[in-house]
């Protein structure tokens, strides 16, 4: 039952959708479905990654307070805890704000990927709504020359790219000291060497549509942030 209503609600709307827009395209181009199906996707969740966006730098605003009451009650955890809901209270930050809307993507998230992985596979085509046109055969090949069922290191590595300048731009310009930034330079080229060896294993399908969602973000961190830094 799980997989009829997940096939049902999730699996094949985006599935038509992406065989429609590969129909609509002149020359029918499966990478340009791709990524108007991604932006199409990104632009319906926009308003739910700008609150994530906005929650996670008031947040960051206000650390030089937390790890302040975090250092005088480090004796007294229960204390600390009501200092720091108050501190959150006061500033008028849900420190969970950030997480509920990565969390009503993710099912979004994972459905995408089933449908790139899965959108060369002739056998879905029988999944198709009866209005939508059947193309009879899907043509991997983006822009001519490269094939989007098989595996592409270049694209893997422009994925790895855009991921770490994403999170060099999501770290700011913050000068902290301690192990947490520490753990977080780490982490700012760990999550791009992850994503090359992961995308680079996967069909470039995948990789055209990390290329894309990561740009995509990187411009809402820039247009979000500078809205808000606008007095």
């Amino acid at each position: 039952m799980f997989s009829s209503l997940y096939h049902t609600f999730l699996f094949d709307p985006f599935f038509n959708i992406l065989v429609i827009l590969y129909n609509l395209i002149p020359g029918k181009d499966f990478g340009l479905a791709i990524i108007l199906l991604t932006l199409l996707f990104r632009f319906a969740l926009y308003p739910l990654s700008a609150k994530a966006i906005v929650a996670q730098r008031k947040i960051a605003d206000i650390q030089p307070k937390a790890k302040e009451i975090q250092e005088r009650f480090k004796g007294d955890k229960d204390r600390q805890a009501r200092e720091l809901l108050a501190l959150y209270a006061q500033e008028k930050v849900n420190p969970f704000a950030g997480i509920l809307p990565l969390l009503i993507q993710l099912p979004f998230l994972i459905t995408l990927y089933q449908v790139f992985w899965n959108g060369l596979d002739a056998e879905q085509l029988s999944r198709l709504y009866g209005f939508v046109q059947n193309p009879a055969h899907i043509d991997p090949v983006f822009l001519g020359f490269l094939d989007l069922g098989g595996r592409s290191f270049a694209l893997a590595l422009a994925a790895a790219v855009f991921q770490f300048f994403q999170g060099k731009q999501m770290a700011g310009a913050k000068k902290e000291t301690g192990p947490a930034p520490t753990a977080q330079k780490y982490m700012l080229y760990l999550f791009p060497a992850i994503t090359l060896m992961f995308v680079s294993q996967l069909p470039s399908a995948i990789g055209l549509y990390w290329v894309t969602t990561t740009l995509f973000s990187i411009g809402q961190q820039w247009m979000v942030t500078r809205k808000r830094q606008t007095p």
